[in-house]
């Protein structure tokens, strides 16, 4: 099936695309490999979100195309430390750097900073960014359906497993959820957020989630704001929720932590 992107998503694609190249020269790649064998093995990401809540995932990103910009000055690795110690099960790490300013660094910084799993979140289209990821400390990628066709989804998954990680494959309407089902998906995250018009209809995870059968993981992003939002992702049985935004622009960012992750 062929991809699809809107002007925006298309532009980051584009500035993907000249990073992998990047990567793939100059021997860096031979490099990250050496890094990857002598590395830790990777946590757990799935085990994290498994239990009788649902668990939180909080993001550091220090701005997107949809919310400007969310943290100025911006302390990755304060930011993990404070989601860590407030019931954070994992955090997801922004490290795409155009549009939301992240960077492999910041995840790397982080990985030595807390012990909770880390997701890598980019936009992944190619192995040798999982590979990177990996070196830099990632625990799960975040693989998303609507940039990828089936065989590359399929080969991305495959080279996530063989080093040892989870991903985490995000889809936002009906079509995409077969796909990844169709890809034996282990862990499905339903985005609120609709990357080709950047719109966030929070409904999309009830519409969504009974489409996803027992034994799959399932995780809602996008568009969580507050306790009654976590409180009706658990009635739909979801596993976990994803959150960046409304805990970056809280007043008291420790005490929302808190609030979401039910501690």
């Amino acid at each position: 099936m062929a991809t699809r992107a809107a002007p925006i998503l298309e532009r980051i694609l584009e500035s993907r695309r000249a990073a992998i190249a990047e990567l793939k020269a100059g021997g860096t790649a031979a490099g990250l490999s050496r890094s990857v064998a002598t590395a830790p093995p990777p946590a757990d990401f799935r085990a994290a979100l498994v239990g009788d809540k649902v668990a939180l995932i909080a993001e550091c990103k220090e701005r997107s195309p949809s919310g400007g910009w969310l943290q100025r000055p911006y302390d990755p690795v304060g930011l993990a430390r404070r989601y860590a110690a407030n019931g954070a099960a994992a955090i997801s790490v922004l490290t795409e750097p155009e549009f939301f300013g992240g960077n492999l660094a910041h995840l790397q910084a982080i990985r030595a900073a807390v012990a909770v799993p880390l997701l890598c979140k980019d936009f992944i289209v190619d192995a040798v960014q999982v590979l990177a990821a990996r070196a830099a400390g990632a625990d799960a990628v975040l693989l998303i359906v609507a940039i990828l066709d089936d065989a590359r989804l399929r080969d991305l998954l495959a080279v996530t497993h063989g080093y040892g990680m989870r991903a985490l494959v995000e889809v936002h309407d009906e079509t995409e959820v077969e796909r990844a089902l169709q890809a034996d998906a282990a862990i499905i995250g339903i985005n609120n957020r609709d990357l080709t018009a950047m719109e966030t209809v929070k409904d999309t995870t009830t519409r969504l989630r009974p489409l996803i059968p027992a034994g799959h993981l399932v995780v809602s992003e996008s568009g969580i704001d507050s306790r009654a939002d976590i409180d009706a992702l658990e009635r739909l049985d979801v596993d976990a929720a994803l959150v960046g935004e409304s805990l970056l622009r809280a007043p008291d960012l420790e005490a929302k932590v808190r609030e979401l992750s039910g501690r």
